[in-house]
């Protein structure tokens, strides 16, 4: 796990110092990444800077590294569990290799198949290859995105970057984007390619770029995730899970580092310990709490490992350092993220990192094997499903007139409201009246529904549970879950491995039929069915919580002051109604309504724009301050 920058231009320029600083001034924004080495390379179009933690191959797997006579140049961060397979494939054919990397694989591979490279390698990568005799990047990112890539363009320049941060630096002020406000208000993120700062993109994951000298950039779509469900029995599908299982935590712990994994109460982290326990015995798992009872998953966690035998540390975390920390790790999320679960990660990992270098963990089963609680609605709602479209309308505006709170009201909105409208992902945290009343730069024609309908629109035909998974696919495990894994362990220098996100493991998840995924109410039920006798029965059946925080406590009491304090202070008055926003937080703490998730989704933007707009903090200054010798090349 690494971290890159870097700028192609379509003309060519002089190889400056000043530009050079510049360049090292946004690496070093990214040391945590990669505290362990730091490359450059420079020509005439092309300037590449690299940090790196070293994972396999410590002593040869310095980047930038050249192939082919110098002719292809890569930058890479991620891994690639498949590379010792297609190293051997390619020294079939006749390539040669200077190192025992899986960087220099990518590139061997590219230069042996170019773009139709990328659909061979199983793993979680993002990548930039410089063909100098082509004069052209090529540049692409995994199919589930759980490595990150940034790029933005500005006049002749196009840069890219493993985070946002060293793009800003590039480019100047923080700009924001109005469009994406209002979608993270709702989604609780910035769904992609949108960032909350105007001119830069994400790059999709399943997609590729290639921008040739003075050519405009191209973006392909390479991968294209399906859900074709296959009627089969119980028997072969728990087999068929298992195997996928098996080999891919195998080779997610190919490392010359020590490997841990997260460890919580529930049933997808503790499937991956339970099988990452035959690969190594001593293993390491880590778990973290808060002190408010009911908000712990500490004591689960320490009977699953006892049961499996491995080793459990954990973490206990105090409302006052989660307050605390919070600018620190909104530097390092770049964008804002309301997802509370972001700051218990970030100690977590800040503990593991004391032991070891990678841990694995269990994201991405939710979205694969059918694991949230909502998945269940579309059987609880089939009542609804041939009812005449008139007998729906009115039964719609009967709804629309019960009073809030009324028994049954939320089942008849739901009911009648077609699935497009209802679901957007697992967050919906303002509707679009009430960003408007929040919002004074609030604009029509920017609905959230914008985000999630081409989705639908590929699924036209899908069961509903296989449309909201994909829903989640592309907007939820992307724009949150997997940000968070990325932005919380490498604030740490820890390498985060998702083995339920894995090429083998999807084409098992992808043929499951609905009915096996929600069966009599039970989430994951193919899943529970493939992990009984591996994994301790206590967790088998426990009611999924994630990492619970008492954020909804903490505004009542510890957090109520510095609520009040950070809305009256921010410099959002052009942004937001604050009026709105302290009605919210009086009522929630009197008691009158839970607007914890409303309020937490502005909070955290607060906090975000002290940092990113404000410049209440520098955490830039500590990063750039090493000054440890860095290897540049020149062509």
């Amino acid at each position: 796990m690494c971290g890159f920058i870097g700028c192609i231009h379509d003309r060519p320029r002089a190889i400056e110092q000043t530009w050079k600083t510049t360049l090292m001034e946004m690496n070093r924004l990214i040391t945590h990444r990669g505290p362990d080495d730091e490359g450059y390379f420079f020509d005439e179009y092309v300037s590449f800077g690299f940090r790196r933690l070293s994972i396999i191959d410590l002593e040869a797997g310095h980047q930038p590294l050249s192939y082919e006579n110098d002719r292809y140049w890569i930058i890479f961060n991620g891994e690639i569990y498949n590379y010792l397979e297609l190293r051997e494939e390619l020294a079939a054919k006749g390539y040669s290799f200077a190192t025992h990397s899986d960087t220099e694989v990518i590139v061997a591979l590219y230069s042996a198949e170019k773009e139709k490279a990328v659909e061979k390698l199983r793993g979680m990568f993002a990548f930039v290859i410089w063909d100098k005799q082509e004069k052209t990047v090529f540049a692409a990112r995994d199919p589930f995105g759980i490595k990150p890539f940034f790029y933005a363009e500005q006049g002749d320049r196009t840069f890219f970057a493993s985070e946002k941060k060293s793009i800003l630096l590039a480019l100047g002020q923080e700009s924001l984007n109005g469009d994406s406000l209002q979608h993270y208000l709702t989604f609780q993120y910035v769904p992609e390619p949108l960032t909350m700062s105007a001119g830069i993109y994400k790059l999709e994951p399943g997609h590729y770029l290639k921008k040739q000298v003075g050519k405009p950039l191209t973006i392909h779509r390479y991968w294209k995730a399906s859900f074709d469900p296959i009627r089969q029995s119980e028997e072969e599908l728990v087999k068929q899970i298992r195997d996928a299982l098996f080999d891919s935590v195998s080779v997610h712990m190919r490392s010359d580092v020590p490997v841990g994994a997260f460890l919580s109460g529930g049933i997808d982290s503790s499937f991956i310990v339970a099988i990452a326990k035959q690969f190594h015995p001593h293993l390491k798992t880590f778990s973290v709490g808060f002190e408010r009872e009911g908000f712990s998953e500490i004591d689960v966690a320490k009977e699953t490992a006892e049961k499996l035998g491995v080793d459990n540390i954990s973490y206990v975390i105090s409302p006052q350092e989660y307050m605390e920390e919070l600018p620190k790790i909104m530097w390092h999320m770049d964008d804002p993220l309301a997802d509370p679960a972001a700051v218990p990660l970030y100690f977590v990992a800040r503990e593991a990192r004391k032991h070891v270098t990678v841990v694995l963990s269990g994201e991405g089963a939710d979205e694969l094997f059918g694991g949230y609680n909502i998945y269940r609605e579309p059987e609880s709602l089939r009542l609804f499903v041939r009812m005449p479209n008139i007998v729906k309308a009115v039964l719609r505006m009967i709804a629309k007139l019960l009073p809030d709170g009324m028994k049954g009201k939320s089942f008849l909105e739901r009911g009648t409201t077609p699935l497009e409208e209802r679901y957007v992902g697992n967050a919906k945290i303002y509707s679009e009246k009430e960003k408007a009343a929040l919002l004074k730069t609030y604009r029509g024609g920017c609905e959230y529904t914008a985000v999630t309908a081409p989705f639908y629109r590929e699924t036209l035909h899908d069961p509903p549970v296989n449309r909201m998974q994909y829903i989640d696919l592309h907007t939820w495990l992307r724009g949150d879950i997997l940000v968070k894994a990325d932005k919380m362990t490498m604030a740490h220098s820890l390498e985060l491995r998702v083995p339920f996100l894995d090429k083998k493991v999807f084409e098992v998840a992808r043929q499951i039929a609905p009915d096996m995924k929600i069966a009599n109410g039970t989430t994951k039920y193919i899943l529970r069915k493939a992990a009984e006798g591996i994994v301790p029965d206590h967790v088998l059946n426990r009611k999924k919580l994630g990492f619970p925080v008492p954020i909804r406590h903490w505004l009542k009491n510890e957090m109520y002051d510095w609520a009040r304090q950070l809305i009256h202070e921010s410099e959002t008055d052009h942004l937001f109604h604050k009026d709105v926003l302290h009605r919210l937080l009086d009522e929630h703490a009197r008691h009158k309504a839970d607007h914890s998730r409303k309020l937490w989704t502005v909070l955290a933007f607060m906090v975000w724009h002290q940092v990113y707009v404000e410049k209440k903090y520098d955490f830039a200054s500590s990063a750039q301050s090493e000054e440890r010798p860095a290897s540049v090349l020149e062509a």
